[in-house]
């Protein structure tokens, strides 16, 4: 991967339905070019899809949150299908600490939340944490250098 790759990454981040031809001219390249360099890209996996970004609260889904929750390692075989067939089920990861997973959910109610809780704490305990807001909403990977996050900072 080299530098016109990571500018076509950035591209496609901000905006996957970007024209080819628009893509082409910001990096200096032919569309065939680029095009060949985007499924190179999809071929080994460093594009993983192409997805729409979906306001939660227009289709009524008020509640974030994000439950920790503690599995123990023989339980991941039983709990991963099972997690993976929730469909309010926005994104869960295996992570160290105190807790073994971490699992982004969106529901249309508080009661609609409770009864998922009582479901999974039959995998371990859990802490649940509601989101009041968020600051900074999924984005893709932004390189920055250390000496730009910092002149950022300070502004």
């Amino acid at each position: 991967m080299d530098h016109i790759d990571e500018q076509l990454l950035m591209m496609l981040q901000e905006n996957a339905r970007t024209p080819l031809k628009q893509l082409a001219e910001k990096v200096y390249l032919s569309s065939p070019a680029v095009a060949a360099r985007i499924e190179k890209l999809e071929k080994d996996n460093t594009i993983k899809g192409y997805h729409a970004e979906v306001n939660w609260l227009k289709l009524g889904y008020h509640i974030t949150a994000f439950i920790n929750l503690e599995v123990e390692p023989i339980q991941k075989p039983k709990f991963y299908p099972f997690i993976k067939s929730c469909p309010n089920v926005v994104e869960c990861n295996c992570v160290t600490g105190q807790y073994t997973m971490l699992i982004k959910v969106c529901f249309k109610s508080t009661m609609e939340l409770d009864a998922f809780i009582g479901k999974i704490q039959r995998f371990g305990r859990t802490s649940t944490q509601i989101v009041f807001s968020t600051a900074v909403e999924h984005r893709g990977v932004q390189e920055l250098s250390f000496e730009e996050e910092e002149h950022q900072a300070k502004e």
